[in-house]
């Protein structure tokens, strides 16, 4: 095995919510949100320092609380409704790198709103990087088999690829991947700090999970969350340890 590389995870944690007002702070399985990311990156051994970016204090108590750094509150500028990711990552980066005299080559990116994620996927995705120099990021993908279109710049409807003109059964078309970067992406630092999140030579971790769609944002998907995790403890514990 080569040699491990070092590796930070940065949680964004934005105070401000119009879909789902104080949505990071919000009990979920006797937890709050904010929670979930920093106990599986904590869980994660290849993971050398989790911190939450967030301009809220009381989740950054809360982040504290449940194992995470937070260094300073996140500027105003880069907590607005419009304000990047991207952004907010590459600020979270420099200022602990510049605050703690390190430089990391592994970041991973996490979000508070995605809860039924397994650690083994931080572990493999940044096991990937370190093996293979190639590859700039990895994320979690789910596979889907749905056509997809999208509008030209003339407004015309077209579809996403050639190979969704040949309709046939589920089983024998091949399929497209969703990005799930949230439940787990590892990129190369040099992509943050160039305002990127993931690069074009990329590896992903085939997620088969249905449950693990549900993204938290609105009263309704925190509904649809509460009854998948009723319904995994009943019919399947055993995942229920596994992402929670």
């Amino acid at each position: 095995m080569k040699n491990k590389l070092k590796t930070i995870c940065i949680i964004p944690a934005r105070g401000g919510s119009k879909g789902l007002p104080g949505k990071n702070l919000r009990l979920f399985n006797g937890k709050p949100l904010i929670a979930w990311p920093i106990i599986a990156a904590n869980n994660c051994k290849r993971i050398d320092a989790v911190v939450v970016t967030t301009d809220n204090e009381e989740i950054a108590i809360q982040a504290k609380l449940y194992g995470a750094q937070v260094p300073s509150l996140r500027p105003s500028n880069l907590a607005q409704d419009n304000s990047t990711t991207e952004a907010t990552l590459r600020d979270a980066l420099d200022k602990f790198e510049k605050l703690t005299k390190q430089q990391f080559d592994i970041c991973v990116f996490l979000t508070c709103t995605d809860i039924f994620r397994d650690t083994n996927w931080l572990t493999n995705a940044i096991e990937k990087l370190e093996n293979n120099n190639a590859l700039e990021s990895v994320f979690a993908a789910h596979p889907t088999h749905k056509n997809f279109w999208q509008r030209s710049k003339d407004g015309k409807l077209k579809r996403v690829s050639g190979k969704m003109k040949v309709y046939s059964s589920r089983q024998e078309k091949e399929p497209i991947y969703r990005e799930d970067t949230g439940l787990a992406c590892a990129s190369r630092s040099y992509l943050w700090r160039s305002g990127k999140r993931i690069g074009n030579n990329v590896e992903i971790i085939i997620n088969n999970n249905f449950e693990t769609s549900i993204d938290i944002h609105n009263e309704f998907d925190f509904f649809l969350a509460e009854k998948a995790l009723e319904y995994l403890k009943k019919n399947n514990p055993e995942k229920v340890k596994l992402f929670l």
